[in-house]
């Protein structure tokens, strides 16, 4: 960055509009911990003292190109997006703020499975933003992000606990960590030879005693029982669409736009349900789906020898959605559950509840670690009138 300019501190004049508030301003106004470790934000500290250059940028429109995919199973799509599960992710400047709410959404999916007791709101993050400064565009996306974080999180009840930024001549890309409020002695408590950190009741209103440990409650891997089902939770509202996925980096098309992520609400209350079903060990195993979306999650479920069944037909029936690729693919934040046959009437009635939309999705398949995906684009008629009966059955519909 040229001149006496700060990212997190300078004024931004975006597209001839001067922001009211700097980003280190709206992202102190998210800082939550105890009174004993309060203190100022370095941002917020240097911006008392030196006075900042403004930053000025415009926003840049999305890139009206977008590609079909042609004669290519979802199978093949399959292999060539496992290899880049993992890796760095950034996001073009204009979607930085879907992009960022996404990045939050899959920090709290991973906090999910993890020992201990807490709700959504006992929970603080920290922020740390590896931002390209160039070309036009990238900073008025920077700014874009954190007003998006900054949303969501007030949104969620989710506090912030600190954040940096770093220029980066790479990519733009944040990633987000669920922290504790401190790691003394006192903090910990013993529960089964692992160390479960006490949240110190960050939230007035949240749970009495919260505590969330280091190892996963349940497993990642299907258990081998064929009769259970498997359940697909999107935790947003918004439709599918493949914008930044991994499958457009995959093959190396732009696929579609970014999927419009942001309803707080509803993510509240999917993680609240499907906390419980963890807390209860009605879950017998359980994914987060985020980066190559469901078919990717589908297939890290999968072990030697236990595979998996997937009818999405009642998904796209509910969505009116045409593009099995959008599904499959889609990163929408959400969750894959296995569930025991016996407890299906109960996770019916308690997302039924919450109103909440859930999906059965398949059933595990033994000695095999493939994914069988029903036909799609041409169903038989007893398909599709199974699907349609499981959407309007699934949906948490009154």
């Amino acid at each position: 960055m040229k001149g006496n300019t700060s990212a997190l501190n300078s004024t931004y004049v975006i597209d001839g509009v001067t922001m009211d508030l700097t980003p280190a301003e709206i992202l102190d106004d998210c800082l939550r911990m105890p009174q004993s470790e309060a203190k100022s934000s370095p941002a917020s500290e240097q911006s008392t003292k030196t006075a900042f250059d403004p930053i000025v940028d415009e926003t840049t429109d999305p890139s009206p190109t977008l590609s079909p995919i042609d004669d290519i199973s979802p199978e093949k799509c399959l292999e060539k997006v496992m290899p880049l599960l993992g890796s760095p992710t950034g996001c073009a400047s204009c979607y930085s703020g879907p992009y960022t709410k996404g990045i939050i959404a899959k920090t709290l999916l991973d906090c999910l499975w993890m020992h201990g007791h807490f709700r959504l709101s006992d929970l603080l993050l920290a922020a740390r933003w590896r931002w390209m400064t160039k070309p036009l565009g990238n900073m008025a996306g920077f700014y874009s992000s954190v007003e998006a974080a900054s949303e969501y999180m007030q949104g969620l009840g989710i506090g912030l606990k600190e954040y940096s930024f770093k220029e980066s001549d790479k990519a733009c890309c944040v990633d987000f960590k669920v922290g504790t409020i401190s790691r003394n002695a006192s903090n910990i408590i013993e529960y089964d030879d692992e160390e479960v950190y006490d949240l110190s009741g960050n939230d007035p209103f949240g749970s009495d005693h919260p505590s969330i440990g280091t190892r996963r409650a349940i497993p990642c891997k299907l258990a081998a029982d064929p009769d259970s089902w498997l359940i697909y939770v999107p935790f947003d509202t918004c439709d599918f669409r493949l914008g930044n996925s991994l499958l457009g980096k995959a093959l190396g098309k732009s696929l579609d736009i970014f999927p419009e992520l942001g309803d707080a609400d509803y993510f509240i209350d999917c993680f609240e349900v499907v906390r419980e079903f963890v807390e209860d060990r009605i879950a017998v195993s359980a994914i987060s789906v985020a980066g190559g979306g469901l078919l990717s999650a589908l297939k890290l479920m999968c072990s030697d020898g236990i595979g998996a069944t997937v009818d999405i037909n009642g998904i796209m029936n509910s969505y009116d959605e045409k593009n099995e690729f959008r599904v499959l693919f889609s990163e929408i934040p959400g969750v894959l559950l296995q569930v025991k046959d016996a407890d299906y009437d109960y996770i019916d009635a308690e997302f039924m509840l919450q109103d909440v939309a859930y999906y059965p999705i398949g059933h595990p398949i033994l000695n095999q670690d493939k994914i069988a995906i029903k036909n799609v684009r041409n169903p038989k008629i007893s398909d599709i009138l199974l699907s349609l009966m499981n959407s309007q059955a699934s949906e948490g519909e009154d």
